[in-house]
């Protein structure tokens, strides 16, 4: 919570549901970032919040732009990102989206199979490629490991393909899964990477790119390694695996560059115990699983709470979203305390909710008002 949240908050009373980011914070995640990673070229993932204001900061701070779809470029250009600037890192894609993609300028495509590579090869002919290689995102909150990526044979198999296709074989990707806090995951990782581009040097192809994904953890409701942290351990991990001949290095940070930068206000819509639940209580807001808290979802992603009435005595509560499906519920295992005064109309703030949240609420479920949104 930054001063300048804190200030919006108390002096226009927003109505709730809504998220509140301070830009300022934005741009110096961004900045650690960079300067924990002083060789490699950040390429901001516009899916974890695609504001146009979010977007301007990152532009005027000299990032470039990892964009999941078609309308994510726009964004970006409409910001004033240069199309040499925007890598299309999602590897399942229209091929209408890359055509008018590659038509708009830019160069730089992810695949991960051998029919997206053909998809390519026609709507975007001599365009620069990586392959993403499947990870098994073990100790990720957000794991991404089952949708994406190939084995290390067969990205072998796809860059010499590639080749002779007439494209640009640019490099290799991974993610090691969002909100991870194990840094040795990122050394597995570029350990097999070195290894492709060992082999595919002595086959006569030579990669020039080691593409590091996302997955820089925010803090929650624990600590979390620092982005100064994360950048020694993964530049050691390069140092050791690459030797002299580290190639040009790009990473795709997204929930540590906003998520820290937003407060989501809630109001409490009822408090009720349950008999039934061994008096078990609950406490409803007015967001929920389908209002922006989707990252929820098995309990993955635990926010940190907090209430005006912090500070008074509290007791375990389960926590639920205000819609009439029996999936909108938040928390029941996490150990989550609350208030035992907390009553309706009091408000709860989320905090850390800058990223993930506004990008995945629904807009008209149960005809709820969407989650508002305010950069300051």
């Amino acid at each position: 919570m930054t001063l300048k949240i804190e200030n919006f908050l108390a002096e226009q009373v927003p109505a709730t549901p809504c998220l509140v980011v301070d830009l300022n914070v934005v741009r110096e995640n961004y900045k650690n970032l960079s300067e924990a990673f002083p060789l490699a070229r950040i390429f901001y993932a516009v899916k974890a919040n695609p504001a146009a204001q979010v977007l301007d900061v990152l532009v005027e701070e000299g990032s470039a732009f990892d964009a999941a779809s078609y309308a994510e470029i726009e964004f970006c250009l409409a910001a004033g990102a240069k199309p040499a600037d925007l890598s299309y890192g999602n590897t399942i894609k229209k091929q209408s989206d890359i055509a008018a993609a590659f038509k708009k300028g830019v160069r730089l495509f992810a695949f991960d199979c051998e029919e997206e590579l053909q998809k390519l090869a026609e709507a975007a002919p001599g365009a620069s490629v990586f392959c993403r290689i499947a990870t098994t995102n073990e100790g990720a909150d957000w794991p991404l490991s089952k949708k994406f990526g190939c084995d290390v044979e067969s990205a072998k198999k796809l860059m010499l393909m590639a080749r002779d296709l007439g494209m640009d074989a640019h490099g290799i990707s991974f993610h090691v899964g969002s909100q991870q806090t194990n840094a040795d995951q990122w050394d597995i990782a570029i350990g097999k990477v070195a290894m492709i581009f060992t082999d595919l040097r002595e086959a006569g192809l030579d990669l020039k790119m080691l593409n590091l994904g996302g997955g820089y953890a925010a803090r929650y409701r624990e600590e979390v390694p620092s982005a100064q942290d994360y950048g020694k351990a993964i530049m050691d991990s390069i140092t050791h695996h690459f030797g002299n001949h580290i190639p040009e290095i790009i990473l795709e940070p997204g929930r540590s560059v906003t998520a820290s930068a937003g407060i989501i206000e809630s109001e409490v819509v009822l408090v009720s115990n349950r008999p039934s639940q061994d008096n078990k209580r609950w406490v409803y807001l007015d967001i929920g699983f389908f209002g922006g808290l989707t990252e929820t979802m098995d309990e993955a992603i635990k926010y940190k709470i907090t209430t005006l009435k912090d500070g008074a005595k509290s007791a375990a509560v389960n926590i639920a979203g205000p819609t009439c499906d029996g999936v909108d519920i938040l928390y029941e295992k996490a150990n989550y305390q609350m208030p035992l005064t907390l009553k309706s109309g009091d408000k709860v703030r989320i905090h850390a909710a800058g990223a993930y949240t506004a990008t995945y609420a629904s807009q008209s479920f149960n005809g709820l008002t969407p989650l508002q949104e305010y950069y300051l």
